[in-house]
């Protein structure tokens, strides 16, 4: 058994698994070599890195290319000015719901993921038997966005609120349609062995969900409960990410069968997180970006990351911790952050 796993199922693991997430943005935003001198002086975060040539820069995702409108597999019209930041739909297939019954069909899962066109699963099929087969793992996941963040790219997040208050009977069979398509996609990581498996979308403002509790139990919660019902019934943790307030919302979240919870630290709360977690459900804390890591000090950042270990975190586990770097983060900053996690992960070592 793996240290997540060990971390995630409350078994003792040799230290709280720590993730650095650098977004695609940052290569171009700041100087290469200082970010790659980071990295190499922190191998705990990045143990697998190699310095690239001078000239790399990464390839952007399809939706996360500047002044290049792109069009995914269900229709939606994404646009970003930043190259690397994930743009914004702003072309829904749906806006007009009379497209549902004559131009608009879900995609087949066999051939997208539904952000990718032309997907090679059996490629990916061979690649994960390899690595199953070499003693490795690997972690699968849905799309960012796959069910309710889907709907409001398809339909417009005014037009679905409504569609919800108004009971609309087509929202019933697109939700259905688009539940039948995660599914055949879960299924397929699950038969091929993954270790876990994610289901990622945002579903809270900076103060409450972005829909009510009775909204997320009436059209999203039943959605959520079958597409986890396959990685329920193999035993693979199901982890679940969501930015924002998600307060009112997490009760029927984990209900939903979600074993390892992602969720913003200081919009929710730190003690709130820890009243309601520790030691309960595995907490994959998604580190401040908005307040103490942009504007803050090195010590304040260090103060920040102990004081979640020590009040969320268990010698028996349950606290994972993540950050994303996105850029306007001052580089002094950007290396307490490293110093902090490769320090506080073997708190309880």
């Amino acid at each position: 058994m793996n240290n997540f796993t060990k971390a995630v199922r409350f078994q003792y693991p040799d230290y709280i698994p720590m993730h650095f997430h650098i977004n695609d943005a940052c290569w171009h935003h700041y100087n290469k070599e200082q970010l790659w001198d980071l990295m190499e002086a922190h191998p705990f975060l990045f143990p697998s890195f190699k310095r690239p040539v001078s000239d790399w820069m990464p390839n952007y995702d399809g939706n996360a290319r500047a002044d290049k409108p792109y069009t995914d597999p269900m229709g939606c019209v994404w646009h970003t000015s930043d190259n690397g930041i994930t743009g914004t739909v702003l072309g829904h297939p749906l806006k007009d719901w009379s497209a549902f019954k004559t131009t608009w069909n879900i995609p087949d899962p066999n051939t997208t993921d539904g952000l990718h066109h032309n997907v090679d699963w059996n490629a990916l099929e061979v690649d994960w038997k390899n690595i199953r087969e070499s003693g490795e793992s690997f972690d699968a996941g849905l799309r960012h966005g796959h069910t309710f963040l889907q709907l409001c790219d398809l339909r417009g997040y005014e037009n679905l609120l409504g569609d919800m208050w108004d009971e609309e009977p087509l929202l019933y069979e697109l939700i259905d349609e688009l539940t039948e398509f995660n599914l055949a996609l879960v299924k397929r990581y699950i038969k091929n062995g993954c270790s876990s498996m994610a289901y990622p979308e945002d579903l809270g403002m900076q103060v409450g969900p972005m829909l009510s509790p009775d909204m997320f139990r009436t059209y999203i919660k039943p959605a959520y409960e079958r597409i986890m019902q396959p990685a329920r019934d193999a035993g693979v943790p199901i982890h679940m990410h969501s930015d924002g307030d998600i307060r009112q919302l997490v009760d029927d979240i984990v209900d939903s069968g979600v074993e390892i919870i992602n969720l913003q630290d200081l919009v929710n709360g730190i003690d709130w997180i820890a009243d309601r977690f520790k030691g309960k459900t595995c907490v994959e804390l998604d580190i401040d970006r908005q307040r103490i890591t942009p504007y803050g000090t090195p010590a304040q950042i260090d103060a920040l990351i102990r004081e979640e270990v020590e009040k969320i975190s268990t010698k028996a586990g349950g606290l994972c911790m993540i950050y994303g770097l996105y850029p306007g983060v001052p580089v002094e900053n950007v290396k307490a952050l490293m110093d902090a996690m490769e320090k506080y992960a073997f708190y309880h070592s």
